[in-house]
C-alpha cells in the first residue's frame, strides 16, 4: 500500500511550487485526502488551540458525555451500535454569520483564540482552492466563487473529542460517512490515531503528525471539479482507542 501523501507548502512561492503542485494534484487524483505540513499556521498558535480545547473539554463537556453513556447504559453493550457515535462534540458557524457568541461555556480567551483560527484556517483554505484552481487550468478565485453563494461562503468549526472507550470494537468514534463540504480542514491530534481513509477496499490510518492539516475534498469538490479528478469521493471514520 503507497504511503498516505503528506505536503509540505514551505517552499510553495519559490523554486518548488510546479513539485508541490504536482504533489497535490496525485493526491488529490488517488486519495481526494492529503496532510499538510509548513502550511503558515504558527506551531506555537496551534498548540494555544490545542491546549484550550482540552482544558474546555475537561472543564464543560467531560461529564456530560459520561452522564450521556450512563444513561444509554453504553459501557455494557455487547453488540455493535450503529446509531451513534463515541464523540463528545459541539460547533461554530462563522460565515456567513457568526454563533461563536452564542455557545455557552466557551470563556473569553478560549472564544478570541476560535476566532483568531478561523481566520487563519479560512486564509488557507482559500489558498488551497487556488491552487486546485491552477491544477486544473481553472481561473484563479472560480471555485472560491462557486462556493460564495448568494449570502457568501457557509463555513463552521466542528470540535470533537473522542475519550476513550470500553468497546471499540462495538462503537465508532464517529461513523463512516464523507463530507457534503468544498474543501474541509482537519487539525487532529498528534499522539492519538483514529481517524481512518477508505481507500481500495481498506482503510488506511492518517498518520497523526504534529502541527499538520489533514484536508479533506468533501462532496462539492467532487461536483465541481467531476470531469478533471473524477468520482474520488473519500470516505472516512475515526475509530476510538480503548478504556
Amino acid at each position: 500500500m503507497e504511503n498516505f501523501p503528506v505536503i509540505s507548502l514551505e517552499n510553495i512561492n519559490g523554486a518548488e511550487r510546479a513539485a508541490i503542485l504536482e504533489k497535490i494534484n496525485e493526491a488529490c487524483e488517488n486519495w481526494g485526502f492529503f496532510e499538510l505540513v509548513n502550511h503558515g499556521i504558527e506551531p506555537e498558535f496551534m498548540d494555544t488551540v490545542e491546549r484550550l480545547t482540552k482544558a474546555h473539554y475537561r472543564k464543560c463537556m467531560e461529564q456530560r458525555f459520561k452522564e450521556l453513556v450512563a444513561s444509554r447504559a453504553l459501557e455494557g453493550i455487547q453488540t455493535e451500535v450503529n446509531d451513534m457515535d463515541w464523540e463528545s462534540t459541539f460547533y461554530v458557524r462563522h460565515l456567513p454569520q457568526s454563533t461563536i457568541n452564542e455557545v455557552p461555556d466557551l470563556d473569553e480567551e478560549y472564544r478570541k483564540v476560535m476566532k483568531e483560527f478561523a481566520l487563519k484556517l479560512e486564509k488557507l483554505a482559500e489558498e488551497l482552492l487556488d491552487l486546485l484552481c491552477e491544477n486544473l487550468g481553472l481561473e484563479k478565485g472560480y471555485l472560491k466563487k462557486v462556493f460564495h453563494g448568494a449570502n457568501g461562503p457557509t463555513f463552521g468549526t466542528k470540535v470533537s473529542n473522542y475519550p476513550p472507550c470500553p468497546k471499540p470494537d462495538l462503537i465508532k468514534g464517529l461513523r463512516a460517512h464523507t463530507d457534503a463540504g468544498g474543501i474541509i480542514l482537519l487539525f487532529q491530534d498528534d499522539k492519538v490515531s483514529g481517524l481512518q481513509l477508505l481507500k481500495d477496499g481498506q482503510w488506511i490510518d492518517v498518520p497523526p503528525l504534529r502541527h499538520s492539516i489533514v484536508v479533506n475534498l468533501g462532496d462539492q469538490i467532487e461536483v465541481h471539479t467531476l470531469l478533471y479528478y473524477g468520482p474520488v469521493q473519500p470516505c472516512f471514520r475515526n475509530y476510538c482507542a480503548s478504556a
